[in-house]
């Protein structure tokens, strides 16, 4: 959530927002439906973070959970990872080509068949109060570790998938309401903390279990007008999405963003996109962008969905229900065999975490001229991925650390938040050092990281941790040369580093460290926007005083 939001009332469907919804429901109804299929999918999502074990998910709630209809089509969501959620539809529809029946759960996360990267694990529940499928319960979870080469899964130089993990086609965790021990035990001989997964998965069954307890006592509660609500309230968003599309100018608007090596070399990586926008829907197609790489940053085009499906929510009223009719006016394509949809066995960890917030940027800077007082200058454009865990498979530690959120149109960015494609929290000292053996030295924001403008970019994060034992550290991050972007003149922000007992190492890589070694990651700074001549002196003379700049 930003500094921006609110709680916010229910909204009226019956007020004019430009959409029509045509069914037989009152608007009343209608409301307080839309309203309760939202309760249901926060509630799978507090189950889920209340359940886990891993501080991962317990502290950083680095999960999302949703619900869907009978045909694969997102209803309701709670509002957590936009990665996660963006991609959830392609997971249902593998799925579906199962014939799952009542009392099924899936597990996958293969990210050529509906996965988004390995350590995402989704499960796909049916749900079937009266015996009838008649939806699915979806929960998506970042698991610290699912094999592969290094502790947490994730590392820095993988060129080939099976490097990454486990790789779980859409397989039966439970068949007809009776536990797959096979696929249990699978799970547990591959990954190097089995207790700490096998309890994070009974979490996500817990919370898929509660949505169908829950969507069992609205069926009883409203009979077939729940199912008729299904369809209104995708009609009613899709309606709402086509409205605010319409307002925007006619036109095909470009831009053009590099990552910064892929993990085996240090050479720039091209993503281009043109977003065209035609009456009530947009299209966005990067050819153009580079062929797939031979390292990890390669993204299914589930995920560059996923972040034009944010970029679109971004610009559009906030205040629409997120479901599938918000994705029905949006096409999006690449090339195959290219960085946003490559072909197996293509590694593709960094692609989700590196390449989506990358995909985000460089849509949003082409929309920057179309909605000039909406997009915001360039975020830090990173997660700035940290894992440190020991190969004897004791512990595993993963973080995304924040950084700065670019200044907006009449406001400075915020200073060391989550930005575009993750909205995690972080994990608090003291759970941290109470779980694994670290121990944090630093974490502060970073004095005049934020670009200059009229509105200031936010700024920068740094955090050192002490390692107490042998172990390996890998880094995934990016804008560590390429700063992010100020915008109307605002300047760029500050770039990120990375450290090693106060040595740089690059912005992927995957190190072993002994036992007192210290791991800082200093996060980059947000743009700025707007002439930095026009900056209010009082606003100035604010930040000196709450040693936001540095005296220049």
């Amino acid at each position: 959530m930003n500094d921006d939001e609110t709680s916010g009332e229910a909204q009226d469907p019956t007020h004019d927002h430009g959409a029509t919804v045509d069914h037989d429901l009152d608007p009343v109804t209608l409301e307080i439906l839309r309203n309760q299929l939202e309760s249901v999918a926060t509630e799978m999502g507090h189950v889920l973070i209340r359940g886990a074990y891993s501080p991962n998910i317990k502290e950083r709630q680095d999960c999302s959970t949703a619900l869907f209809d009978a045909s694969g089509r997102m209803v309701a969501q709670a509002e957590h990872i936009p990665v996660h959620l963006g991609a959830m539809p392609d997971a249902v529809e593998t799925v579906l080509e199962e014939n799952p029946k009542p009392g099924d759960v899936f597990v996958l996360n293969d990210p050529f068949a509906g996965g988004t990267h390995l350590p995402d694990v989704t499960l796909v529940s049916t749900i079937a109060p009266e015996g009838e499928v008649i939806g699915f319960a979806v929960s998506r979870a970042h698991h610290a570790d699912v094999g592969g080469s290094a502790p947490g899964s994730m590392p820095a130089g993988a060129r080939e998938i099976f490097e990454e993990g486990l790789r779980l086609p859409a397989v039966r965790l439970v068949d007809g309401g009776e536990p797959n021990e096979a696929v249990r035990e699978l799970i547990r001989a591959n990954v190097r903390t089995p207790d700490e997964r096998e309890a994070d998965l009974r979490a996500q069954r817990a919370a898929n279990a509660r949505a169908e307890e829950r969507v069992g006592e609205l069926l009883d509660e409203h009979g077939p007008t729940l199912l008729d609500a299904f369809d209104a309230v995708i009609d009613y968003s899709r309606e709402r999405v086509e409205a605010e599309l319409a307002a925007l100018p006619d036109g095909t608007y470009r831009a053009r963003d590099v990552l910064e090596g892929d993990g085996v070399t240090d050479e720039d990586v091209p993503i281009e996109a043109s977003v065209m926008i035609d009456g009530a829907s947009i299209a966005v197609d990067f050819s153009g962008t580079a062929e797939q790489v031979a390292g990890n940053l390669n993204a299914p085009l589930s995920v560059a969905k996923s972040a034009v499906y944010f970029v679109v929510r971004a610009i559009t009223d906030p205040e629409i229900p997120p479901n599938h009719g918000c994705y029905e006016p949006v096409s999006v394509s690449a090339p195959e065999g290219s960085l946003l949809d490559p072909r197996p066995p293509a590694a593709v960890v960094g692609g989700n975490v590196e390449t989506s917030q990358r995909v985000t940027d460089v849509t949003l800077a082409a929309l920057a001229s179309a909605v000039p007082d909406v997009v915001p200058a360039g975020g830090q454009g990173t997660m700035n991925n940290l894992i440190i865990g020991d190969r004897g498979g004791e512990f595993t530690y993963y973080e995304t650390i924040g950084g700065g959120f670019g200044a907006r149109p009449g406001k400075d960015g915020m200073d060391g938040v989550q930005v575009g494609m993750t909205n995690t929290l972080n994990t608090p000292v003291e759970a941290l050092e109470a779980a694994y053996p670290l121990r944090v030295e630093r974490y502060a924001l970073r004095p005049g990281s934020g670009g200059d403008g009229r509105y200031r970019g936010g700024l920068g994060l740094e955090r050192t941790v002490a390692v107490e034992t042998d172990a390996t550290v890998s880094l995934l991050t990016e804008r560590r040369r390429t700063a992010p972007a100020g915008l109307a003149g605002g300047a760029d922000g500050a770039t990120g580093k990375n450290l090693v007992d106060g040595e740089p190492v690059p912005a992927k890589a995957s190190v072993d460290v002994t036992a007192g070694a210290t791991v800082s990651i200093l996060t980059p700074g947000g743009g700025g926007h707007g002439d930095p001549a026009e900056r209010d002196p009082e606003a100035r003379e604010r930040d000196r005083r709450d040693g936001k700049v540095t005296d220049r």
